[in-house]
């Protein structure tokens, strides 16, 4: 190496080395973000997957059991259903 190069090199390294800090420290959070996201869709699966699994037991539990009227049943989680869903209409909507 050509000792001209390394009187410039020398008085940039804090700038190089601060820079490769900064670099480092950003993509640390931008990790932890990802990981942040990822693991709030895992929750958001996983909570959409035991519903459906009750779903599916209510199901099985209509089908499967003769002493029930399966009309009635029906019936029943339709009225549970409107009761559990928003309502579109008391929504707060944005200002034009």
């Amino acid at each position: 190496m050509n000792p001209d190069t390394l009187f410039v090199l020398i008085p940039l390294a804090p700038f190089i080395i601060g820079g490769l800090a900064i670099w480092t420290k950003h993509q640390r959070k931008m990790a932890e973000l990802q990981l942040a996201a990822t693991a709030e869709k895992a929750a958001q699966y996983a909570a959409q997957n035991q519903q459906l699994e009750d779903r599916v037991r209510v199901l099985e539990r209509i089908v499967t059991d003769k002493g029930y009227d399966v009309a009635t049943q029906i019936e029943a989680l339709r009225d549970a259903r409107r009761i559990e869903e928003p309502r579109i209409g008391n929504q707060p909507q944005g200002h034009a």
